[in-house]
């Protein structure tokens, strides 16, 4: 086999219509669009979301709900994600840093320690919020919370 003998499968390969040719061709004529009308026409391009003129969906739907611009948006770690990272790498300190090291969050996240799960490990963890009941869980463990 060489790559000057290749050729397509019998069948496969068709040339294209050659529609508004003429009316012999059998595509003459309007070539396929119909009569008249904008869609008929050259350069025709509809709005998205036209809906021929009825009133479109965004526009009758209301309006709800408000965006706060101010939001801070916190990367929930989890207690016992902090017990299992304890175990597996033998810490005593969990930092921003380590969580970013080990994949658990990005370099730019804020990170919020949150009290799902039980922490058996006495740590010291510094991050930038913790909810009420991991700041319980961590003190009655025996250990330390620092806000960043």
């Amino acid at each position: 086999m060489k790559l000057n003998t290749l050729k397509p499968a019998k069948g496969s390969v068709r040339s294209n219509k050659r529609k508004g040719r003429g009316q012999g061709s059998g595509r003459g004529g309007t070539a396929t669009r119909g009569h008249k009308g904008a869609k008929s026409r050259s350069g025709y391009k509809s709005k998205s979301g036209f809906e021929g003129g009825q009133m479109p969906l965004q526009r009758r739907v209301p309006k709800f709900g408000f965006k706060n611009h101010n939001r801070v948006e916190f990367k929930g770690i989890n207690l016992y994600t902090l017990e299992n990272l304890a175990k597996e790498a033998k810490l005593k300190a969990i930092t921003p840093e380590i969580l970013v090291e080990k994949g658990l969050c990005g370099k730019k996240d804020k990170i919020k320690i949150l009290g799902t799960g039980e922490l058996k490990s006495k740590l010291s963890v510094s991050a930038h919020a913790f909810s009420k009941n991991a700041v319980q869980a961590i003190e009655s463990a025996g250990g330390k919370t620092a806000v960043v």
